[in-house]
């Protein structure tokens, strides 16, 4: 049996292993606060309106560009094979390097404070 056939066959016990165990193992003991619409914990007769801090949706985005930056730099091992690697490595190292001046800038800024 070749390699790839023992990968996908131990992938699939795997998952079919952790679904199964994932239906047995939660406990199933409701109490009033699990039946109760609002599990989150806030006060259902207070307004559902509340407004959202920009920190947070600064802090998502700021995820979502350094989630995208390790998509961009993760076929970098395999420029060894490209007849410039050292081109490859210079425009990695350029994209790293914006970022890091860019979270830097933020970080000084204290855009990344919770607290004001």
């Amino acid at each position: 049996m070749n390699l790839i056939m023992m990968i996908i066959i131990i992938s699939a016990i795997l998952s079919a292993i952790l679904a199964l165990v994932s239906f047995w193992l939660p406990q199933m003991s409701p109490d009033y606060e699990k039946l109760s619409p609002y599990e989150c914990g806030f006060d259902p007769l207070g307004s559902a309106r509340l407004p959202f801090s920009m920190r947070f949706f600064l802090v998502a985005i700021l995820f979502l560009l350094f989630d995208l930056e390790i998509a961009l730099l993760l076929p970098l091992p395999w420029a060894n094979q490209l007849p410039t690697p050292m081109l490859t490595f210079a425009w990695a190292s350029t994209v790293l390097i914006i970022l890091t001046l860019g979270l830097i800038y933020e970080w000084m800024q204290g855009g990344l404070e919770w607290a004001e």
